[in-house]
């Protein structure tokens, strides 16, 4: 056994990317302060294809030096647009057909693996700030709270980390 070089994984290119067909899925990020976390979002979003991510509050957008450290040129790719507030990301969305579910512990949450997608529906997960989680107005608006369950002594997961379970969950379900 060997690691492929990265000829041989066929990735597509930044133009093919833009051109393919993405799941239906979008990231709504609420007040990320960190600039590697927002970064790692936009690796995370082309990895999954999402189809974009919606950056709300002080979110800050590309082009920026910390965020291109850790997107490596997936700034270039992914689909991005600016939104004020993540409850009105929430509500935009909504009224386009998505179902929103936030990434969140909160009371009523579904734990991630009971989570079923509908097949037919296009979801978009809001991930809030690193420190106070996702703004109450946008939990009180979104369909609902996924939580990632736990095992250990802390209380939560790296948001971006936590981005990375989601929606390898979701896209899981979604293919087969």
């Amino acid at each position: 056994m060997r690691k492929l070089s990265v000829d041989e994984m066929g990735r597509m290119s930044v133009e093919e990317f833009r051109e393919a067909d993405k799941f239906p899925l979008i990231i709504v990020l609420d007040n990320i302060r960190s600039l590697n976390n927002i970064g790692s979002f936009f690796r995370t979003a082309d990895a999954f294809r999402a189809e974009k991510i919606v950056l709300c509050g002080y979110t800050q957008q590309p082009p920026h030096r910390e965020i291109t450290r850790s997107a490596l040129g997936a700034e270039m790719s992914v689909v991005w647009e600016k939104c004020p507030s993540a409850v009105e990301a929430v509500n935009l969305l909504k009224s386009q057909g998505y179902k929103v579910w936030c990434v969140e512990q909160a009371e009523g949450s579904i734990l991630l693996q009971h989570f079923e997608p509908e097949p037919d529906l296009p979801y978009a997960f809001v991930f809030g700030n690193e420190v106070e989680g996702v703004d109450n107005e946008a939990i009180a608006a979104s369909d609902g709270c996924l939580e990632i369950p736990q095992f250990g002594t802390k209380h939560s997961f790296n948001v971006s980390v936590s981005a990375g379970i989601v929606l390898w969950d979701f896209v899981r379900k979604k293919i087969t």
